[in-house]
């Protein structure tokens, strides 16, 4: 296969800008893309991978949470991509999870969230930025040190929510400055990583877009391809 097809998960609302980075991202490693939205058919060709991607906060209900007021919420997106999730993780489907996406990971696999990352550490600085102004520091041994190849590296930062409990078969892959998680990996899938910044807007960072082209390289060996049946059951 030279050309895998990754379904990317987007926000209704505004979602489309996002998709247009990632299916630009996607195209610049080989692959194809296709864009997942809530009440939409799923596509009628089987998807070699998943881009869980980022936009409105998960529900805290889903996960245990505290409710926050003034934050918006998604909740036919939360079924989809726990539906997605619940499909594509067992057979061992090729996942990149990305802010939202890496989240959403966490909470599938048993997980929970700090819903306002401002009340727990205190001492963070309230960044939000598309530029890469926020240091993290890889795990070495990690999946993703090996992709990345930078370390420490320089990301983006547009969250307020981050991974508190890791879930199931999950590890600490990256943390920031104020010790907020900045990635998580799988211990056992064949690809499975989620980042809690935006890698598909730093199109001119070379290890940021290594991500996608690992993704596509490992969509290239997927042996079970999600079907639409398994997307719609």
């Amino acid at each position: 296969m030279t050309s895998p097809l990754i379904g990317v998960t987007t926000s209704r609302r505004g979602g489309w800008r996002s998709y247009l980075m990632h299916r630009l991202a996607l195209y610049r490693a080989g692959a194809r893309s296709v864009r997942l939205v809530p009440g939409h058919p799923p596509p009628a060709e089987p998807l070699h991978g998943l881009v869980i991607g980022g936009g409105d906060d998960i529900g805290a209900e889903i996960y245990g949470g505290q409710v926050l007021p003034d934050v918006r919420i998604d909740p036919e997106r939360d079924r989809m991509e726990l539906g997605l999730l619940k499909a594509a993780l067992p057979a061992g489907l090729p996942i990149l999870g990305i802010c939202r996406g890496s989240q959403m990971i966490n909470v599938a696999l048993g997980g929970t969230l700090h819903t306002d990352i401002y009340e727990v550490y205190v001492q963070a600085p309230k960044m939000r930025t598309v530029m890469p102004r926020k240091t993290v520091t890889i795990e070495h041994g990690s999946r993703l040190a090996r992709i990345l190849n930078c370390n420490p590296c320089q990301v983006n930062a547009l969250h307020h929510q981050s991974v508190d409990r890791l879930g199931q078969d999950l590890k600490i892959a990256a943390y920031d400055e104020s010790g907020i998680v900045q990635a998580i990996e799988s211990e056992s899938a064949p690809f499975l990583l989620g980042v809690q910044w935006h890698p598909e807007l730093l199109v001119w960072k070379r290890p940021q877009q290594r991500l996608f082209a690992a993704l596509a390289e490992a969509a290239r060996e997927a042996t079970a391809p999600l079907s639409a049946a398994a997307l719609t059951s």
